[in-house]
């Protein structure tokens, strides 16, 4: 499964809120996969991923016409956590973000997305 950075933290606060239904139903089957599965391993990619695929704000092949944003945030958590394009295990990665992370750096990263006010993301990430 390809991830990019910043749906390492999408996919703790998610529940059940999207797009459309297109995008729902995708987002339950990936997370559902992440969170059922301990060791599930996921390739974390600088561009579009398995999430991306079902957005409607994807135009084509690793184009959104957010690009920037995203590409904003993701180079924030890469900043932050000092991410690689590589596989990782979902549960680790996640875990030493979440031992990483403040509500500042959170607020840092998130604050500009349409989702944070909505979602259970900092809660599910800043929690200890």
């Amino acid at each position: 499964m390809k991830l990019r950075p910043h749906h390492l933290m999408c996919t703790q606060g998610y529940s059940g809120k999207g797009y459309n239904d297109d995008f729902i139903k995708n987002m339950d089957y990936i997370t559902r996969a992440l969170r059922c599965d301990k060791n599930i391993l996921i390739e974390l990619v600088f561009s579009t991923d398995d999430i991306c695929s079902s957005c409607p704000n994807m135009l084509g092949a690793n184009l959104c016409n957010t690009n920037n944003k995203v590409k904003s945030i993701d180079d924030k958590m890469v900043k932050y956590f000092n991410l690689e394009e590589k596989v990782y295990n979902y549960n680790e990665i996640v875990n030493f973000i979440k031992e990483n992370i403040t509500e500042e750096i959170m607020d840092d990263i998130c604050g500009n997305c349409n989702w944070y006010s909505i979602s259970s993301c900092k809660k599910s990430m800043c929690c200890k």
